[in-house]
């Protein structure tokens, strides 16, 4: 798979990447790491693993029934690690570009004696560090 990826494949990447899960735990922990902006549906992610099972970034790591319904656990493979390991660096540099660029800005706008709008601004409200 090529980066970027899109939101929720990394997301549950990153959920796996402590290690085995159900597709529900799956669900709870890309909704916590998203801050509750992203609840997957039962169908958008077993469609996700899939695929992510087809690319060989997950597999199936074992099944369990509970309640007389089987539960499936994924695990991130080594080329899923990777693969979350290469767009985390990617990420981690648009960040630091990006928080480059807002403290050239808000020093430029202190210079020039321009006073932000209360709340506009990320690097009075210490958004950006």
């Amino acid at each position: 798979m090529s980066t970027p990826l899109r939101e929720p494949t990394f997301l549950i990447l990153t959920a796996l990447a402590r290690g085995p899960m159900h597709g529900y735990g799956i669900i709870g922990e890309v909704a916590e790491l998203s801050g509750g902006r992203l609840a997957m549906r039962p169908g958008t992610l077993y469609g996700a693993l899939d695929r992510l099972t087809d690319e060989g970034l997950v597999a199936a790591d074992r099944e369990e029934v509970v309640d007389g319904r089987l539960r499936r656990y994924y695990r991130l493979t080594d080329a899923g690690g990777e693969t979350l390991a290469t767009e985390t660096e990617r990420l981690r540099r648009n960040v630091e570009a990006a928080t480059a660029r807002l403290r050239d800005r808000a020093a430029g706008d202190r210079a020039a004696g321009h006073r932000p709008a209360p709340g506009r601004n990320p690097l009075a409200a210490g958004g950006i560090a």
